[in-house]
């Protein structure tokens, strides 16, 4: 059952989109954030009671490398989607400090214009560890914004490079963002992040039209690539199906924003009428709920009493070079009662 605090919660969540709602959706998202355990509890009755107005939005997860504009073309795009009448919420991922563990949180102060409007929802969130690009609570934050009513969700990442393909695991269309001047051929052949993305755009093409175009190319060449060693649907000519495309654009000028937002209408009308998107929703709940059990399953190794009292003594001999890492590791897995190999 949930409080009083939370029905209150709620019911401002649900209700008609106003100040009181974009207060109850920060607070519900602080709440789902918090690690008491107190808190956490009442976090999944709220989740759960919200779960049934859920799952009408398009969810947009937006990567690149520092730098590359993903918070001025996230500006640029939600003002364009909410003079067409949208509602768009920003989950903005930030990086924490390894040494402090503190994070900045400043995406809302690059996105001034969109930020004063009533129907657009911006939420920095510190990444605290987490891999991948994104925070640990990203998924549930984006299932809040739903129910309140946003049909538009875009998860802008950390941006730490080739590896951070998390996101694409949450959303539904993965957009990669690229510099006109950030390679050759060969570095857009790497595998990683350029092979799961559904949409590729080389923003700052202001700047160098020529490197643009350039870059356009050695991406396109390669995506075709990738996709005939790759997935086979990128790789057939089918066009019930999605092929991975590459445009360029200037977000700061909002050059070619419109019709970055064709080929994602078009990318979501190809999905729905092949059964990808539904399936693509399916899968990525299943992986949700592993990566919870792998997250639960390491805060209560933290948290055993054989193993807290067996870390020091076992800490001491890795460091001191009497015992190999492996078989530290192997002991303290073991002493919760379980065999591991």
């Amino acid at each position: 059952m949930l409080e009083s605090a939370d029905q209150a919660l709620v019911s401002d969540l649900t209700g008609a989109p106003s100040l009181l709602q974009r207060r109850a959706l920060a607070k519900i998202i602080t709440l789902l954030e918090s690690t008491r355990l107190d808190h956490r509890k009442r976090a999944d009755e709220v989740l759960n009671t919200l779960l049934p107005k859920t799952g009408k939005s398009f969810r947009l997860g937006i990567s690149g490398v520092p730098g590359v504009g993903k918070s001025t073309l996230i500006e640029t795009l939600g003002l364009y989607l909410i003079a067409k009448g949208h509602r768009v919420a920003v989950l903005a991922i930030d990086p924490s400090s390894s040494l402090s563990g503190g994070s900045i949180l400043g995406d809302k102060t690059r996105m001034e214009r969109l930020s004063v409007l009533e129907d657009a929802f911006i939420r920095p969130s510190p990444s605290s560890g987490t891999l991948g690009g994104v925070a640990e609570k990203t998924r549930e934050a984006m299932l809040v914004a739903e129910a309140a009513g946003f049909d538009i969700i875009i998860v802008e990442t950390v941006g730490v490079g080739q590896s951070e393909i998390a996101v694409a695991g949450m959303t539904d269309m993965f957009l990669l963002l690229q510099l006109p001047n950030a390679g050759d051929d060969l570095q857009a052949i790497k595998k990683g992040v350029m092979e799961i993305a559904d949409l590729i755009a080389i923003n700052k093409v202001d700047i160098d039209p020529d490197a643009a175009m350039r870059a356009q190319l050695f991406i396109t060449s390669s995506l075709r690539l990738l996709g005939f060693q790759g997935n086979p649907d990128h790789a057939s000519h089918d066009q019930e199906f999605w092929h991975p495309t590459v445009m360029a654009l200037s977000a700061l000028e909002g050059k070619g924003v419109p019709e970055l937002w064709e080929k994602v209408a078009h990318f979501e009308k190809l999905q729905r009428a092949n059964g990808k998107f539904d399936s693509r929703r399916k899968q990525q709940s299943g992986a949700w709920m592993w990566d919870r059990i792998d997250a639960g399953l390491k805060n209560a190794f933290r948290n055993n009493l054989a193993v807290q009292e067996l870390l020091p003594i076992l800490s001491a001999q890795v460091n001191q070079g009497t015992m190999a890492a492996s078989v530290a590791a192997r002991r303290l897995l073991e002493s919760m009662g379980h065999e591991f190999f």
